[in-house]
């Protein structure tokens, strides 16, 4: 049995269906990302995991425990909120004992704990700080201190970046990373931003509109998207993806007899600028360049083929074009999407391979 067990769960604010019966096991030690875009339930689902709203229908179980019913200070989880809630009047060191010491936990206890935490965190010379005195990223360790030495079941993040600066994001997300690593502990992080998802789950579960469309490991929601809704969310800049008919040759390369009423994708990556001798060569196309990022470490061209397709490619190459110039376009045939028309993926289309 899974160490926490969501059984058709269902939610209703009024007529709204907001979620709509999730099934999903997670196991002991696994680090769960829920990423989709505002309004799909993501944030819905975990404060209902976390006993902050009720269940409509179905079952929670947490460790054979059934926990659906229990109020939230009986689940035995912890949750960090976007918002910090630290307590302004109170030291990092108060702020971070606070739940213990209310729970009646003997002081030299509370010292160990709070002592482990805050060298896991790097947080010991600002025990004693106020939260004024912290910059964000530090006041969000805060937040994440006081959830260990609670040495809950399961930590729950409901955005915990979300107020920080890029710079902090970055550094605070490798830190969760190494804290996930070192507690080893089961975790259900809920972002909208997919890179965080995919640089820090162990699987990730993408939702929308109340419902799972897809989950797995990062790698295996990028290489094999199950529709096209995931093949476009997940990876930045998104798959390309446009209708086969306007692109019959794309469709061609799949190796799928893709009906003309689907859609072909390939992610940007997976098409380059055709070198200067390459010429007219089969499985490449005459483009416009409409836009050149060129951001280091990368550069990424956005093409207009003669039909007014926008393409997008991906290199590590830098590029002396610029927009209105004229360029070819080459597309690796091994790494076609094919989508029927409701978006979910044919079974014929090869994709990449593992």
């Amino acid at each position: 049995m899974a160490y926490l067990q969501l059984s058709n769960i269902e939610k209703f604010f009024g007529e709204h269906h907001a979620i709509k019966g999730i099934d999903l096991a997670i196991e002991k030690g696994e680090f769960v990302v829920f990423v989709g875009p505002s309004g799909c339930g993501k944030s819905t689902l975990l404060r209902m995991i976390a006993g902050l709203e009720p269940i409509d229908k179905g079952s929670l179980l947490l460790d054979g425990l059934d926990i659906t019913a229990l109020p939230s200070s009986k689940r035995d989880l912890a949750m960090v909120f976007q918002s910090y809630a630290l307590y302004p009047h109170m030291t990092v060191f108060e702020n971070m004992s606070f739940a213990l010491k209310l729970a009646g936990v003997d002081r030299a206890v509370i010292r160990e704990k709070v002592g482990k935490a805050a060298a896991v965190l790097d947080l010991e010379k600002y025990l004693q700080r106020t939260p004024k005195d912290l910059s964000g990223g530090q006041r969000q360790r805060v937040a994440i201190g006081r959830a260990i030495v609670r040495d809950p079941k399961v930590f729950l993040f409901d955005e915990p970046l979300s107020n920080l600066d890029a710079a902090l994001r970055v550094q605070t997300r490798i830190q969760i990373a190494k804290l996930h690593a070192e507690l080893g502990a089961t975790s259900i992080y809920v972002t909208h931003d997919q890179v965080e998802a995919m640089t820090l789950a162990d699987r990730v579960v993408v939702l929308r509109d109340g419902q799972i469309e897809q989950h797995g490991t990062p790698l295996e929601l990028y290489d094999r998207p199950a529709n096209r809704f995931v093949a476009q969310f997940i990876g930045t800049p998104s798959m390309n993806v446009v209708p086969a008919a306007a692109l019959p040759m794309l469709g061609a390369l799949a190796g799928s007899a893709a009906r003309g009423d689907g859609f072909v994708g390939i992610r940007p990556e997976h098409v380059r600028l055709c070198a200067a001798g390459e010429g007219a060569t089969p499985g490449s196309l005459p483009a416009t360049v409409d836009l050149v990022e060129s951001l280091g470490v990368e550069t990424l061209v956005y093409a207009r083929l003669d039909n007014n397709v926008q393409i997008v490619t991906r290199g590590g190459e830098r590029t002396a074009l610029r927009p209105g110039d004229g360029t070819r376009l080459c597309f690796d045939p091994g790494a076609v999407h094919h989508f029927d028309a409701a978006g979910k993926t044919c079974a014929a289309a090869r994709g990449v391979s593992a």
